[in-house]
Order: C-alpha cells, then sequence, then structure tokens
C-alpha cells in the first residue's frame, strides 16, 4: 500500500490542497496525518473538514500540540503563537473542536508508529534535534518505524542492533529503503510552514510492500496563503516567512 504522510499542515489551504493532489498523482492509497492540523494558516475550518472527511474514509490523524491548544491553552507557546491559537478557537466550530480534541496521541499499526512529535511522551511536545533525541523517541516506541513531524525540517533516523545511531536529510524524490534489520524514525517537513530555507510544502510516500520513503515537496500559491494570513489581520510576519521557508 502507498500510504502519503502529513505533517504540520497549520491551516495553510493552498499548501495542503497541492501535497493532496501531488500524493494522488503519486497513487497515494491511504491518508496519514501526523498533527498541528492548526495554527499559523488562515484557514483552519476547511483543513479541520478535509481531515475529518479524510479519517471518515480510511485515514489516519494523531493530535499535534496546536491541535491540542484549541481546547487547553499551552503555556510552552510563545505570546503571538497563541494570539493565533485564540483566533483559530473562534473560527472553529464545536463539532470541529471536539474533532481535535479526540484526535489521539499516536496510532500504531503493524510495525508502524504515527506520532505528532515523539513516543518517548507525546505530551511533552520534544523535538527531534538529532540523533540522541531520536534514539530516546526509538527506544519508546514498540515499532520499528516511527512517523513524526513537529520540527518542522525533514530528516531520517536509524539504530542498529548494537543501539549505534545514523542520520541525514533525505534527498527529495529519492527512495530510501528502510531496512529491516534496522529501526527508524522519519521526521516530516512541514505541510504550511517549512522551516528548511525550501518554501514549497513538505509530505512524504510511503510503500508498505517495498518499505521505501520518499520525501516530495509540492510547489504551491504562497502570495494567495500569505494574503489569506493578512486579509484576517494575523500577524505579518506570518506571511513572510513562507516565502523564505523559515
Amino acid at each position: 500500500m502507498r500510504l502519503a504522510l502529513f505533517a504540520d499542515i497549520h491551516g495553510n489551504r493552498q499548501a495542503f490542497s497541492a501535497c493532496l493532489e501531488a500524493a494522488r498523482a503519486q497513487g497515494a492509497e491511504r491518508f496519514i496525518l501526523l498533527g498541528d492540523l492548526v495554527g499559523y494558516g488562515a484557514d483552519p475550518e476547511w483543513v479541520v473538514d478535509t481531515v475529518k472527511a479524510l479519517v471518515e474514509d480510511r485515514a489516519v490523524a494523531v493530535r499535534g500540540n496546536h491541535d491540542s491548544a484549541i481546547g487547553i491553552d499551552n503555556d510552552a507557546m510563545n505570546a503571538e503563537a497563541q494570539a493565533v491559537i485564540e483566533w483559530t478557537r473562534g473560527r472553529l466550530g464545536a463539532a470541529q473542536r471536539r474533532f481535535l480534541a479526540e484526535l489521539p496521541l499516536m496510532h500504531q499499526e503493524d510495525d508502524r508508529l504515527y506520532v505528532h512529535s515523539e513516543a518517548s511522551s507525546p505530551t511533552k511536545w520534544r523535538y527531534v534535534r538529532d540523533a540522541s533525541d531520536a534514539a530516546r523517541s526509538m527506544m519508546a516506541a514498540d515499532a520499528q518505524i516511527t512517523f513524526c513531524g513537529h520540527i518542522h525540517r525533514p530528516a531520517l533516523y536509524s539504530m542498529s542492533s548494537t543501539a549505534k545511531m545514523t542520520s541525514f536529510v533525505p534527498t527529495t524524490g529519492v527512495a530510501v529503503q528502510l531496512l529491516a534489520g534496522r529501526r527508524w524514525l522519519a521526521v516530516l517537513g512541514s505541510v504550511g510552514q517549512p522551516r528548511d530555507g525550501n518554501p514549497a510544502a513538505a509530505f512524504a510516500m510511503f510503500d508498505t510492500e517495498r518499505r521505501e520513503i520518499t520525501y516530495h515537496r509540492a510547489p504551491y500559491d504562497i502570495e494567495a496563503a500569505a494574503g489569506r494570513i493578512r486579509d484576517n489581520g494575523l500577524p505579518d510576519w506570518l506571511a513572510d516567512r513562507l516565502f523564505a521557508g523559515r
């Protein structure tokens, strides 16, 4: 089965639409949403409704820290991020807020674990910044392959049977086989707010039979997404950073 994996959509309708179209063109048979559907972007209602429809059609979605903050204030967020959460909360209806609140923190199927941040303590929303962070998550997971997001930058980590770690930044469009003799942590880039210097929306495809992951980028109408942010009175920096991918 060909899985399409998305993380950190952040209310960016234009970016998510581009990724969905690209994934379907790649033959996606099922969709995996790794959290932070909302926050920062100006179209949270559309994103939540779109994901809800996907979940009703066999997709998997887990909850991110911005999704959680819609129902419970997150003191770890900076003041500007919290202000956007307040705006987002006011835009979402009761059913949309309930959908976010009821999303699981993790979901495991077969040899794969899906989580927004990392597996050792998903409610602490820790970032996987390096091999030691990745190792902590891998050791806590009862799965050979973990998929996560949260940091908005793509990366791949693996652990040998002797706990030796390797890591690298995957090349866009190049398939990587996740060998059965190692454990893996695949960190996705962000759909709606990339922070790796590439403004194109990020997603990945995973072939469960070949055990291959391929990272992709989807160009989208950044001007339109930035315009929606400005038109709704959200901070200009949220629009500006989309052009730089930072």
